[in-house]
């Protein structure tokens, strides 16, 4: 058959036309406790819907549909856990993911409304309900910030090295899992987590459970308007340019070049494209998310960011990536 004579395979269009339908059978799953209930425990349908208050006919095509999907596994009529969602969505566990896939339940609607919000170029789920105004969606979206943090900052602990280093300054650290997983490798490393007062508030119960507020200590301010504190031999901005435009980050970096010692080291880390802004696909779409929910949201080049940095007066420049699965990526560079 000639080339002229062939079809295009319509997979792609089926697949990307309901591939909201999987999302929403997870992220109902996680909110109704579905994997705490058959956590370590096969149950039948009847004893699941019990548990949590469903009915059980809707109930038996829900635990089905997340056998296919490969959440649970299924015995003679009774359903448990899968691997993977034993591992990652039972509360109470060290690698719990429960609180990231609930700020992603947060952002459902917020997704339904990405036409008006490429019609009006405004934030459909603005920044400041989850920074502080909405308490609730605060607290998911800090937790869920420290349980996506626990993986990528173990990451960033292997690709850095901060040996001799004294004092970190965190800025826009969040949830301050950074600053802890980078103590606990670095036992003369202290650090201040520079972020807002509501969303430090929730740091110091996270610091405190991780058993290092003694060496990890918020420091609330706006980074935007607020001076960092000066006699740093780190700083690290992690999560932040995501949210900034070019004239944000380029400022961001001249104030952490102000606040290092000299030969102090400033380490990017975010998630990035390649030049040209088309991959990887995750970058993209995390690019579409960041502006449905911040006014400047986006993602950068990191070729872009390199050469901020390097105008900046930043030298001995550096770039890595952390391992897959996690798409972020670090940049490093000395202040001369």
């Amino acid at each position: 058959m000639s080339d002229n004579n062939k079809q295009a395979d319509p997979s792609l269009i089926m697949q990307l036309s309901t591939a909201y339908w999987d999302s929403q059978v997870f992220l109902t799953a996680n909110r109704i406790g579905l994997f705490e209930c058959l956590s370590n425990e096969y149950k039948t349908v009847d004893e699941v819907a019990q548990n949590l208050s469903l009915k059980s006919r809707p109930t038996k095509l829900m635990l089905n549909v997340c056998v296919a999907l490969g959440l649970l596994q299924k015995q003679n009529e009774k359903y448990s856990n899968s691997e993977v969602t034993e591992s990652f969505l039972v509360p109470g566990k060290p690698t719990f993911m429960g609180n990231a896939v609930a700020y992603s339940d947060d952002l459902y609607e917020t997704w339904g409304k990405l036409e008006q919000c490429l019609r009006e170029d405004q934030p459909m789920l603005p920044s400041v309900d989850y920074l502080g105004k909405d308490s609730e969606r605060t607290k998911h979206f800090v937790y869920g910030m420290h349980n996506k943090a626990m993986g990528t900052a173990n990451a960033l602990a292997g690709l850095v090295d901060l040996t001799g280093k004294k004092q970190l300054l965190d800025v826009g650290g969040g949830p301050g899992t950074f600053s802890c997983l980078l103590a606990e490798s670095y036992p003369e490393l202290q650090s201040r987590v520079m972020d807002l007062p509501s969303i430090v508030e929730h740091a110091n119960d996270i610091i405190a459970s991780m058993g290092k507020q003694q060496r990890v200590k918020t420091y609330p301010g706006d980074y935007y308007v607020n001076d960092f504190p000066n006699e740093n031999d780190v700083v690290l901005i992690s999560g932040v340019f995501h949210r900034e435009t070019e004239t944000a980050c380029k400022a961001l970096i001249k104030k952490a070049y102000g606040s290092l010692i000299s030969g102090g080291l400033l380490i990017i880390s975010d998630v990035f494209t390649d030049e040209g802004g088309t991959s990887p696909v995750f970058s993209t779409l995390f690019s579409i998310n960041m502006l449905l929910t911040a006014e400047h949201g986006g993602v950068h080049e990191d070729a872009k960011v390199s050469k901020w940095m390097k105008k900046a007066g930043f030298s001995e420049m550096n770039s890595k990536s952390f391992p897959p699965p996690m798409p972020h990526r670090l940049i490093m560079g000395v202040k001369s």
